[in-house]
Formats: structure tokens, sequence, C-alpha cells
């Protein structure tokens, strides 16, 4: 079954996972970060914004023989830029208003707003940057990439066919790792700055985008001669392959191959959760209230931990209450962000950037 595909290349099934991607990173949150993944939850994020952004990108090129990079960065700037410096001023309210004796420095203040929480992270740490911000370092890592991949790929485009382009990026995701390696091994680099230097984590993003331009569920139609059968082994093979990065424990393995294995598990995942929606095992994923949590999961995951923490601030109760109350009051918030700010930004810059 081909993937159902709406409006501007809107696929129904990638909400459900962008949701799974954000509660991820919600239970990891809530106190369960030694049991479950959250920094996979990220990973996710980043191969699914590589495969719909180059996605959106080869589209724009075989209908109109070129990448307007013009288009695109006004794009990403309505999708983006707004709703994070509403968040940020949310988070910053009460320490200007004297209601936090938080310490945020005009310096730390200003590299989140110009893109460079993951870089302020690695260097100066995070007590002095806005409070309960964290998770926004990742903003960071896809827009130091988005600023170049366009290009890249519109050089590309003209010149290679969809396989050489995607053999092209599979040999960026390979020096990548060749990167991590140097950095723990060579130079004995720690986790901070493995885990968010857009350099040692743009390969996430890179996966994604070779899916985009080589291997395209939306597009490819020969992978529908596999039988159902191999299919069902190589998510198998998948799922083993997550398992693996999970359980194995050495850290300079996790610093290094974890992220590209989990990247290449992805592919399978990604690909049949496109062409074969229909299957039980992913139908659920385009159920209402999973592809409205996808809808607003940006905005949720900008604001979840401030969520969780004024709930903590101000209900004693057990975790699971806390926890449940947390992801109300973020869903209400992201609700209300997507309601009254995000939907009209862009039924504007479709009507004044068509």
């Amino acid at each position: 079954m081909s993937a159902r595909i709406a409006g501007e290349f809107h696929i129904p099934s990638l909400d459900g996972i962008r949701a799974i991607a954000a509660f991820i990173v919600f239970l990891s949150h809530c106190g369960l970060e030694d049991v479950i993944p959250g920094g996979f939850g990220v990973t996710v994020f980043f191969f699914l914004s590589g495969f719909l952004i180059t996605t959106l990108l080869r589209q724009e090129y075989a209908r109109k023989g070129d990448i307007s990079l013009k288009k695109f960065y006004i794009r990403r700037f309505y999708r983006i830029i707004p709703p994070l410096y509403i968040v940020l001023g949310v988070l910053l309210l009460p320490y200007r208003m004297g209601g936090s004796s938080h310490h945020a420095t005009n310096l730390a203040v200003t590299a989140q707003f110009l893109q460079l929480t993951n870089y302020y992270t690695i260097f100066w740490g995070g007590d002095t940057m806005i409070p309960d911000s964290g998770p926004m370092w990742s903003l960071g890592v896809e827009e130091h990439f988005y600023l170049l991949f366009p290009l890249a790929l519109s050089l590309l485009l003209p010149r290679w066919d969809y396989r050489r382009i995607g053999i092209i990026l599979a040999g960026a995701c390979l020096a990548t790792l060749a990167w991590r390696c140097v950095l723990v091994y060579g130079l004995g680099v720690g986790h901070d700055y493995i885990y968010y230097a857009t350099d040692t984590r743009i390969d996430s993003l890179l996966y994604g985008c070779i899916m985009g331009v080589w291997l395209n569920p939306a597009f490819e139609r020969h992978f529908l001669n596999v039988s159902t059968l191999r299919w069902i082994g190589v998510l198998a093979l998948a799922v083993a392959i997550l398992g693996l990065t999970f359980l194995y424990r050495s850290d300079s393995f996790r610093e290094t191959f974890r992220y590209s294995l989990q990247g290449a598990a992805l592919f399978p995942i990604f690909f049949c959760a496109v062409r074969k929606s229909d299957w039980p095992i992913f139908r659920w994923l385009e159920s209402r209230p999973v592809r409205f949590l996808g809808l607003i999961s940006y905005t949720f995951y900008l604001i979840h931990l401030k969520a969780l923490v004024t709930v903590d601030r101000y209900i004693d109760a057990p975790m699971p209450v806390r926890a449940a109350l947390g992801f109300l009051l973020a869903v209400a918030f992201s609700s209300a962000m997507y309601f009254l700010v995000e939907r009209h930004l862009g039924a504007l810059r479709r009507r004044l950037h068509p």
C-alpha cells in the first residue's frame, strides 16, 4: 500500500512517529532516564527532519528544475523561529521579573536566541542558560545543518542521479562516524561534546536525507515487490539492532557507533511506517490522538521540561501523577500555541510566499 500523502507532502504515519519521539523524550525527563533512552527520541527527530526536508527539496527540484534557497529559509523561519522565541520568552519572563533566583547570563540568552544552545552547553555548561530550556540544544544542530545542506543538495542534483547523491551522503555519514572515533579514541573527548555538537551529530540527520533522496518510500515503487515475510525479517533485525544500542553499555561504543547503528536501523522502520501504514503494527500511528500529539510536538518538545518542573514545584504527589499533570500542561500550552500561532503563521507563509 502506498503512502497516503495530502497537501504539502503530509504523511499521517509520520505524525505518529513524531509523537512517539516527543513522548520518549518526555518520559526520560520524568526521572526515567535510566530506563527510557531520551536521546534516542532526539535521534528519531533528527532522522525524521532530514527525511522530510530532503523530500520537499527533491519534490521542488523535480517540479521546477531547481531549489529556491530563499523560499526554503523563509519556510524554516515561519516554522521554527516564532514558536521558539515565544517559548524562550515565556521561560525567561519569571527570571526577568525577579520571580526566580536562577542566574541566566546575557551571553547565554544571546546564544540561545542565536541557535547556539548546543555549543554554549558544551563550553560553558547549562547553569547560566534560561531555566528549563535545555532541550533546545537539538534545534541548534538542525539549524546549523540546514544552513548548508540545501545549498549542497542544489549543487548535487543537477550533476548526479539520486543513487549517487545517496552514496555521497552515506560517505558523509561514515566521515562523521570516523570523526567521532578520532575524538573519542584518539583525543579522549567526553560525552557532552559528542552528544551536543553539530559536527558529531549531523549523521543522524543525514541518514534521513539519504532516505529522502535515494530510497524514498513516498516515491520508490520497486520495493513493493519485496515479500511481507522479508519485510518482517528486516524489521525484526532493525529492532534487534536498536536493542543492542540500548543494552550495550560501553561508553566508547555509545559515543561512536551507537548513532550510526541507530540511523541504519531507522531506515526499514520509517520505510514500512510510510509504505505499510495499514499493517496493524503501524496503523495506530494514524489515530487522531497520536497524530495530534505529533502535530503539536515541536512546541511540546520545547515546553515539556518547564511543564514538569512547574508541576514538581507546586504539587506534592507521586511521580506518575506529576508526570500525567505535566503532560497535560505541556499539551495544553502546545495546543494553544498551535491554534493561536503556528497554524496562522503557516497560512500567512503560504499566502505571502506561495
